[in-house]
């Protein structure tokens, strides 16, 4: 179909052109590699985040769990969409940032309110990189 546009459509609300899905995400790995460069890092004891300020007015979040950490992709898609889902709920309290989330150590369903709390405290803690 001619004159069909593929993928997001700019708008004022989103001006980069993405859907809101993929326009929180960290995609490229210059955008990745700079996050790391930065330095500004919060741990806790499962995750460590590391966090670098940007001028798109939005935070943006790339998820990173080995292999070694979790052996079934089952475990490490249910552990990234914990993340995500909860990255998803406190985005408007949290400043523009880049974010990488590492997962260290593997947790399961029973784990979920000690995971809830460490997630808001992490994401808390890392407005400290916007002053920086």
């Amino acid at each position: 179909m001619p004159g069909v546009q593929r993928g997001g459509r700019a708008s004022l609300s989103n001006p980069v052109g993405l859907s809101d899905k993929k326009r929180g995400h960290l995609r490229k790995a210059d955008e990745i590699s700079s996050v790391f460069d930065f330095k500004c890092r919060v741990s806790g004891d499962y995750f460590i985040a590391l966090g670098r300020p940007n001028s798109l007015g939005f935070p943006r979040l790339a998820i990173m769990v080995a292999k070694k950490t979790a052996r079934l992709a089952v475990k490490r898609n249910y552990m990234r969409r914990v993340v995500r889902e909860h990255f998803r709920a406190l985005a408007p309290e949290i400043a523009p940032l880049d974010i990488i989330v590492r997962i260290t150590k593997p947790f399961i369903r029973q784990d979920f309110s000690d995971i809830s709390r460490e997630i808001v405290v992490i994401f808390g803690k890392l407005r400290k990189c916007q002053e920086s």
